[in-house]
């Protein structure tokens, strides 16, 4: 028994052998690619994080892309190396690809959102505290989420804008330039004098809050049905443009008015017509 037992050993180490050893390169070559897989992996997510803090993208946005590579990067790894060691994976593949599918379209509008938000902390059309005008909405950002602004409006209503539709609209920011042109529309009777209220218009530019260049300036804008529209255009600091705003529109009034120059307002003449 025990030398029938031995030649089964022999006979067996003969059949298998050449199978294990075969086997064992495949393992041992496997296992050094998931180790430098691993490491290269690691390597390239901190060299990627490296980059979004060089470019100060929001903390929030770091992490989740460099979880999100790391994840996606280490699946395709150990795919990578189970088909090393001989393991079909093409319907792994397959049931990866469709439960991707489904994911993705399950949250189609949170991907959108998503990608919004990447986009706008990348090229940054606005930052925090920035006015700006979106959506049909104009407020103060205050703050910057994956797939979300916020904005407060001037009356101090915060409003939720989704990034998907905010990155692909129409944005306006009215914070970014250093300096912003105020427009004063006033107008005065057909009777009054054109150059006197330039003077006066002018005098009120006279404001130390009002850049020198380029210079305020007075023109006519249109001939209405019961005045001549009259523009008065300065250049202020941003943060000084709607106290500068206020200031001229309440000082056009009381400086034309004291000037002896009419400001018209719209007049119906009704004529009464006596029957018989």
């Amino acid at each position: 028994m025990e030398l029938l037992s031995l030649e089964n050993v022999m006979k067996m180490s003969q059949d298998w052998l050449p199978l294990l050893l075969n086997y064992a390169g495949k393992l041992t070559l496997a296992l050094l690619t998931l180790l430098l897989g691993w490491w290269l992996i690691n390597m390239l997510v901190r060299k990627v994080g490296r980059t979004l803090d060089g470019r100060e993208v929001d903390r929030a946005l770091h992490g989740f892309i460099g979880s999100l590579a790391s994840i996606v990067l280490k699946i395709l790894l150990l795919v990578s190396v189970a088909s090393m060691v001989g393991v079909e994976t093409t319907s792994f593949i397959a049931v990866i690809g469709a439960a991707g599918l489904a994911v993705g379209l399950a949250l189609q509008g949170s991907l959108s959102n998503f990608a919004g938000g990447v986009l706008i902390m990348v090229f940054r059309p606005f930052r925090i505290g920035d006015w700006i005008e979106a959506q049909g909405v104009a407020g103060s950002v205050d703050s910057i989420q994956i797939f979300h602004t916020t904005l407060k409006t001037g009356d101090n209503k915060v409003v939720i804008l989704p990034n998907g539709s905010l990155s692909n609209g129409h944005i306006v920011n009215y914070s970014r330039e250093a300096s912003r042109r105020v427009d004063i529309n006033v107008g005065i009777d057909y009777a009054s004098d054109i150059k006197q209220a330039r003077a006066v218009l002018l005098q009120i530019a006279a404001d130390p809050r009002v850049r020198s260049e380029p210079a305020p300036a007075v023109m006519v804008t249109g001939l209405g049905d019961n005045a001549v529209n009259l523009q008065l255009r300065v250049w202020v600091a941003t943060a000084d443009f709607w106290a500068v705003n206020f200031d001229f529109i309440e000082q056009a009034k009381e400086q034309l008015s004291a000037a002896g120059i009419g400001i018209p307002f719209p007049q119906r003449v009704v004529h009464l017509v006596q029957a018989g």
